[in-house]
């Protein structure tokens, strides 16, 4: 006798014979009823069938291939929420070693045994979280010398990632910009000086600038603002937004000073999930020392069995990005990232050759500083 029921999904019903595929799929309204795991993945799977694969994409900026066995640990904490960490406290400590490392990749000066820096969604919010600490310095400052403090700027070239301009626009910061040019490819210290004034929160040079590759000079930048600082009597400061190169100098040029080795670099933020060949979204973002964080980012709650201080914008995040980034570290160990970063970079300075000798084109710049560059039509 046949079961007339089977085409509607169950165990025997056989994925493209079944009434599901037969509909489209949904768009403003939840099903009324279930159907099989084997069914409901299909349908998603197809959805997404056409799309360009990951690791094809020269257009993306993050990680699209991490080995089985960390694609398995990940898989494994998937269901792990990193901010409970009275039932995951491992996960917690190892926060606090990738954070120790991130910041000794950028040599911290810090002496206590656990560096200062919170893990982020990505290079966004800790883009965030350093914007918003200097920000919150330079008030409280202004507060202790009774001067008004509802001005605030920052600087930053016009390169700048989307999450500056959020930055501005949410926290009502004016952002003052220095335009790039051909001629001046990267932020001119000079005219960043230029721009600053008592209102100014900080500087924020590039490393890896989002639209063109390549590197803000910061030893130069803080040269000139150690000299306007002692000139003014200011004290603004830089955070470096470091997305790709945070994970590139160490690696390739650490001899190149633009991290907590200058003075008025007090922090830095990068993305996990670029170059330091975790799947996304992670990010991390270092402080050169406690002082540098204030209190009042960092909040408390006990509603998760115990007392918890974190800092960040959001709450909830996966613990899954976290190991992910440690077993890298583990992994590859620093000659291993040197020779990742060593091949992604030579691919790109041969497609940057061959873009060079197409006739209709014109790259924007001979340097090829990360594993991305941008070129124009002649």
């Amino acid at each position: 006798m046949v079961d007339k029921n089977f085409r509607y999904g169950d165990a025997k019903t056989d994925t493209f014979g079944s009434d599901a595929m037969l509909q489209p799929s949904p768009v403003e309204k939840i099903p009324d009823g279930p159907t099989t795991p084997e069914i409901a993945y299909q349908m998603v799977k197809d959805e997404t069938f056409a799309q360009t694969q990951p690791r094809l994409n020269l257009a993306t900026f993050v990680t699209t291939y991490m080995d089985d066995y960390a694609t398995k640990l990940m898989n494994e904490a998937i269901n792990i929420n990193y901010i409970d960490e009275t039932e995951y406290p491992r996960v917690a400590v190892i926060n606090g070693k990738c954070i120790n490392i991130v910041a000794n990749l950028w040599n911290s000066p810090e002496q206590s045994k656990w560096k200062t820096g919170a893990v982020a969604i990505g290079s966004s919010e800790a883009c965030m979280l350093g914007g918003i600490a200097a920000w919150i310095r330079w008030r409280e400052r202004r507060q202790k010398e009774g001067k008004p403090f509802d001005k605030p700027n920052f600087v930053i070239s016009t390169g700048y990632q989307i999450v500056w301009e959020k930055f501005a626009q949410l926290w009502q910061i004016e952002m003052r910009t220095v335009p790039l040019t051909l001629e001046k490819t990267t932020l001119d210290p000079e005219a960043a000086i230029k721009l600053c004034d008592e209102n100014t929160i900080c500087v924020v040079p590039i490393q890896g600038v989002t639209w063109t590759g390549l590197n803000d000079d910061v030893e130069a930048l803080d040269a000139a603002l150690d000299a306007y600082n002692a000139k003014t009597g200011y004290d603004i400061p830089i955070h470096v937004d470091a997305a790709s190169g945070g994970f590139i100098l160490p690696f390739l040029n650490p001899e190149k000073k633009w991290d907590f080795r200058l003075k008025w670099v007090l922090s830095i933020s990068t993305s996990g999930h670029k170059f330091g060949l975790v799947y996304p979204g992670l990010g991390w973002v270092v402080w050169k020392d406690k002082q540098y964080l204030p209190d009042v980012m960092s909040f408390s709650v006990n509603y998760l069995g115990a007392e918890i201080r974190q800092v960040g914008l959001n709450f909830s995040r996966p613990a899954a990005q976290i190991l992910g980034q440690y077993y890298q570290f583990i992994r590859l160990g620093f000659e291993g990232y040197k020779n990742v970063q060593y091949n992604s970079l030579s691919v790109c300075k041969y497609i940057h050759e061959q873009i060079a000798t197409r006739a209709p084109f014109v790259n924007y710049s001979p340097d090829v500083p990360n594993p991305l560059f941008a070129w124009l039509m002649k």
